[in-house]
């Protein structure tokens, strides 16, 4: 009964959100982090307030499973190719959540984030054009896409054990060039700002929405491990269920996205806990007219230290370095050196 409660509820949900009304430059990137797991996790009822902020400088070039640089990429178009050869992606995200727990059972919550992404490439460049002069510009900063997700936690009777269900609504803008160019679609896409490409449209993928509505679906576990320590693990699922751009030679899909976080907390001081996490992210290719298809699908591991520190009563702060461990991607793809992640609640 339980969990039929639950279906419904969310759905219901779910329902009242789309009636009122992740995607990153790179396939694999972005905060891949477990906030969850960070702020330790909780069957307090009552309200919760929470703000994120992650910083994703990407500025190497990848594929597959190793580095190259912009020379090889761009000896591609030497070739007669037709190759774009970004320089660097500089993501800022500041993402405010609010929950809500009626019960031990049960926890909603809605993730509302801002983004803040520059963006520089040498467009299709050959060899000789490598220079400061064939950089071109631009700046995202706006809302993004708003999740809201649904977690019910009362199949043991320890609540340790969740499931979630949830949505991804296409709230922030989107969309880019048509595919012959000539065109616009979608909502208030960015643009390039400088260089040779001023005023052309910045690609679908690099928008600060995609356009779709997405279903998300996921499950928790954690517990105690001998006196000291707790452990955790979390698996979720999201996939485009709804695409604004649906129509011929305008359409746009943003791939499925795995992710995968394990890890261990230190609570010996329940004031100051270290931790370290596992994060795992998988992400299949974009598909459309107006995707980039051959670089846009990957999987990315990272190690991540970091401490969560109570610094009041209900207020908690914590920070965290997500370290690359590995990365296999299509294509030819940015990707980060190290990433940031710092972040606040405050239950009420």
């Amino acid at each position: 009964m339980k969990l039929i409660k639950f279906l419904s509820t969310t759905i219901l949900s779910i329902g009242i959100v789309i009636s009122s009304l992740d995607c990153f430059a790179c396939a694999a990137c972005g905060c891949s982090l477990s906030s969850e797991a960070a702020a330790g996790y909780s069957t307090a009822t009552g309200w919760s307030v929470s703000l994120q902020y992650d910083y994703i400088n990407q500025n190497q070039l990848r594929t597959g499973t190793g580095s190259i640089s912009s020379s090889q990429v761009a000896g591609i178009n030497d070739a007669g190719g037709s190759q774009e050869v970004e320089h660097s992606t500089i993501n800022r995200y500041i993402t405010l959540g609010l929950g809500y727990t009626p019960s031990a059972d049960w926890n909603l919550k809605l993730l509302v984030p801002y983004i803040d992404r520059s963006h520089t490439t040498y467009g299709q460049a050959t060899s000789d054009q490598l220079t400061l002069d064939q950089i071109s510009g631009s700046s995202v900063s706006s809302l993004g896409d708003i999740k809201f997700i649904t977690s019910f936690q009362g199949l043991l009777s320890n609540h340790n054990l969740g499931i979630q269900l949830g949505v991804k609504l296409p709230t922030g803008a989107y969309g880019g060039p048509n595919a012959s160019g000539t065109g616009t679609v979608g909502r208030n896409p960015a643009a390039f700002t400088s260089g040779p490409n001023t005023g052309d449209l910045l690609d679908t993928s690099l928008q600060a929405g995609t356009g779709s509505t997405d279903l998300i679906a996921g499950a928790y576990y954690n517990s105690k491990v001998g006196q000291d320590f707790s452990a955790f693990v979390n698996l979720q699922f999201q996939t485009a269920v709804i695409q604004a751009l649906d129509q011929p030679g305008e359409d746009y899909r943003p791939g499925n996205q795995e992710a995968l976080s394990f890890g261990l907390r230190y609570e010996a001081n329940p004031t100051i806990v270290p931790q370290l996490q596992v994060n795992i992210n998988h992400r299949s290719r974009d598909l459309g007219t107006l995707a980039d298809i051959p670089n846009s699908a990957g999987t990315a591991a990272y190690l991540s230290p970091g401490v969560s520190v109570g610094i009041l009563k209900d207020v908690q702060i914590y920070g965290f370095a997500q370290l690359p461990i590995y990365s296999k991607l299509e294509g030819y793809q940015l990707f980060p050196h190290v990433t940031g992640s710092v972040g606040l609640t405050y239950a009420f």
